[in-house]
C-alpha cells in the first residue's frame, strides 16, 4: 500500500499489492439412516450423501483498477455443502464465491511463491481454491454381501489458499521521467486524463491513465509513471512502488525536461533514468522507446538540448520536441506513438500464461 501527503490535499491511496485468504467450502458429511416406512419390513439403507462445498474463483474484470476493496476485506469463504439426509435425500451443494480482480493482476502464492496467474485480459476466471467433496451416505456402500452397511463418509474440508496480489497496469506507453519534467501535462493534453499538476516534487502519487485516440479509430492507452528520481530502484522517491507498472508497456517515453527550472542537465537526467529503469530489472533497458524533449515554450539555454540531441543520435533514439502549452510537436508525438506501438506491441505483450485452473 502506498500513502502519501500533498501540501494543502488530502491523503491519497493506491493500492497495488494486497494478500487475500481464500478457503473453499466444506463438503457436508453423509448420514447413516434405515427405511422406517410401515408395511416394509427390513427397509434398506437411504443414507443421502452430503452436498459439495463451494469454490472459490477469481475472475478479471476492467471496472475496477486498483486492488482497495481487499483492504478491508481479505478473507474470502465459499458456502459449505450440506448434510445427507435419510430417504435418500443428497445434501446441497455450497455457494461458490468470485472474487473480482483489475485486468494486470498478477495472482502468487504466498506458501510457495509460484506464480498462479496472470491476468492480461478482462473476462478470465479461474479456480483458487477448490471446495471441498461430499461425503457418502451409507445408502451408497450396499452391496449384496452387506445389505445394512452402517457407516458413511464425512465431507472433505475445501481448500486454503494464501494469496499475494499485484497489479500491474497495462499500457502501451509509459511515461517515465523525473518529478516534474512534464508528464501530467503531456498527459492531460494528448487525452481526456486530467492528472492533478502543480509545481513541486511528487505531484503524481499513483500512476494515471489515458486513452489517446490517433489516425480515425485507432487508440492506445498510456500511463503516467510517478516517482522516478535517482536511487529509485533501492526506495528512493516513489519508483520502487510504481516501477513494476512499467513491465507491461510495449513502449516507453522518457519525458526530459529541456528547460533550465530543474538546474539538472537533460542528458543527465536521460542518463540517470536508463540507469534506474536498468537496476531494477535489465530487460526494461531494453524496451522500445522514444525522447520526448518536454517544455520547448520555457527553452532558455539550447546547448541543453543540443547535447541531448547528440546523446539520443549516439544511442539510436528518436527525439521528439513538445510543448504541452502551445501544443508544439504533439501532433507529431501521437502519430510516432501510434506506429511504433503498431511495430512492437505484438512482441513485447504478456502471453498470458494461465498456470492455475482456467474455467471457460
Amino acid at each position: 500500500m502506498i500513502q502519501a501527503a500533498v501540501p494543502g490535499q488530502p491523503s491519497m491511496q493506491f493500492i497495488d499489492r494486497a494478500r487475500v485468504k481464500a478457503k473453499g467450502g466444506n463438503g457436508g458429511n453423509g448420514v447413516t439412516a434405515f427405511r422406517r416406512e410401515k408395511f416394509v419390513p427390513r427397509g434398506g439403507p437411504s443414507g443421502g450423501d452430503g452436498g459439495r462445498g463451494g469454490s472459490v474463483f477469481m475472475e478479471s474484470t476492467d471496472q475496477l483498477n486498483t486492488l482497495l476493496q481487499f483492504r478491508l476485506n481479505p478473507e474470502f469463504r465459499a458456502g459449505g455443502g450440506s448434510h445427507g439426509e435419510g430417504s435418500n435425500r443428497h445434501g446441497q451443494d455450497g455457494e461458490d464465491v468470485i472474487i473480482r480482480v483489475p485486468v494486470g493482476t498478477l495472482v502468487i502464492d504466498q506458501d510457495s511463491g509460484e506464480t498462479l496467474h496472470d491476468f492480461s485480459k478482462t473476462g478470465e476466471r479461474v479456480l483458487i481454491a477448490r471446495g471441498g467433496r461430499g461425503g457418502k451416505g451409507n445408502a451408497r456402500f450396499a452391496t449384496s454381501t452387506n445389505r445394512a452397511p452402517r457407516h458413511h463418509e464425512d465431507g472433505q474440508p475445501g481448500a486454503v489458499a494464501n494469496l499475494q496480489l499485484e497489479l500491474k497496469l497495462i499500457a502501451d506507453v509509459g511515461l517515465v521521467g523525473f518529478p516534474n519534467a512534464g508528464k501530467s501535462t503531456l498527459l492531460s493534453r494528448i487525452s481526456a486524463a486530467r492528472p492533478k499538476i502543480a509545481d513541486y516534487p511528487f505531484t503524481t502519487l499513483e500512476p494515471n491513465l489515458g486513452v489517446v485516440s490517433w489516425d480515425d479509430e485507432k487508440t492506445f492507452v498510456v500511463a503516467d509513471i510517478p516517482g522516478l528520481v535517482e536511487g529509485a530502484h533501492e526506495g528512493a522517491g516513489l519508483g520502487l512502488d510504481f516501477l513494476r507498472h512499467i513491465e507491461r508497456t510495449s513502449l516507453l517515453a522518457h519525458v526530459v525536461d529541456v528547460s533550465s527550472a530543474s538546474g539538472r542537465s537533460p542528458a543527465d537526467d536521460l542518463l540517470t533514468i536508463e540507469n534506474e529503469l536498468r537496476s531494477y530489472k535489465a530487460d526494461l533497458g531494453e524496451k522500445p522507446r522514444i525522447v520526448v524533449a518536454s517544455k520547448m515554450d520555457a527553452l532558455d539555454d539550447p546547448s541543453g538540448l543540443e547535447s541531448l540531441r547528440s546523446l539520443c543520435k549516439e544511442r539510436g533514439l528518436e527525439v521528439v520536441e513538445v510543448s504541452s502549452v502551445t501544443g508544439l510537436g504533439v501532433s507529431l508525438l501521437i502519430r510516432t506513438l501510434g506506429e511504433q506501438i503498431e511495430r512492437t506491441a505484438s512482441a513485447v505483450r504478456p502471453d498470458g500464461r494461465v498456470l492455475a485452473e482456467s474455467v471457460e
